[in-house]
């Protein structure tokens, strides 16, 4: 149905409390098929794209490399507070380090299990796989938007986003060979995701739940 992949963690539902806190922005998750794929999308181009985080800015964080044919674009503003952007900051990396897995063909690399955990984690790993199976990767650019953030504690938040997924394409490893798929409303996803702050101050994602064809990402 849709370009590069089967929507991430689709089966996941957020704990009671993040659903009550996210309900305003949509929490339902439809069950994945095997062409789905991840998202958020939104629509204010006066918003300037944070550059797709890569290598790490501070001690102990590892790299997160792309290959050249596949972005990730971050739409999002500073909020002005220091929690809540490295909460948004963290939770971009969370997304990089699931694809980094799928570029790379493993799930064992460093980023994937730093920036996730519990059942994100085991649910990622299941979803890299999925993809390493399959012989396969995507290409394009992905972009993410309409990010809101929510604080719980100075250890929880939630954050909800978009993603448009027109323009990335599931490519087969094996022969090259690119599905050019056609923009539909499953091209756009909404997700509801938990992140917790470790010991080490990183904003790790604990939950994910998505909405794929949801109008509020649609253009």
């Amino acid at each position: 149905m849709n370009r590069r992949r089967p929507t991430l963690l689709a089966a996941l539902t957020l704990t009671a409390a993040a659903a009550l806190t996210l309900s305003a922005c949509g929490s339902d998750d439809k069950p994945a098929s095997d062409n789905d794929k991840i998202a958020g999308a939104d629509t204010g181009s006066e918003k300037p794209a944070s550059p797709s985080p890569s290598a790490s800015d501070t001690g102990g964080r590892p790299e997160i490399t792309f290959p050249a044919d596949a972005k990730n674009v971050f739409e999002y503003q500073k909020t002005g507070d220091t929690t809540k952007d490295a909460v948004l900051k963290d939770s971009t990396l969370g997304v990089n380090s699931v694809d980094e897995a799928i570029f790379s063909g493993s799930t064992d690399t460093k980023a994937l299990g730093f920036y996730n955990t519990e059942s994100a984690l085991s649910d990622s790993i299941t979803y890299v796989l999925g993809y390493v199976d399959k012989k396969r990767t995507w290409v394009g650019e992905t972009r993410y938007f309409d990010y809101k953030v929510n604080l719980v504690d100075e250890n929880q938040a939630y954050v909800t986003y978009c993603s448009d997924e027109s323009k990335s394409f599931i490519k087969d490893k094996k022969t090259g060979k690119v599905e050019d798929t056609p923009t539909t409303a499953d091209s756009y996803v909404l997700y509801n995701t938990k992140l917790a702050k470790n010991a080490e101050g990183v904003w790790q994602t604990t939950d994910i739940a998505s909405d794929r064809g949801s109008e509020t990402c649609q253009p």
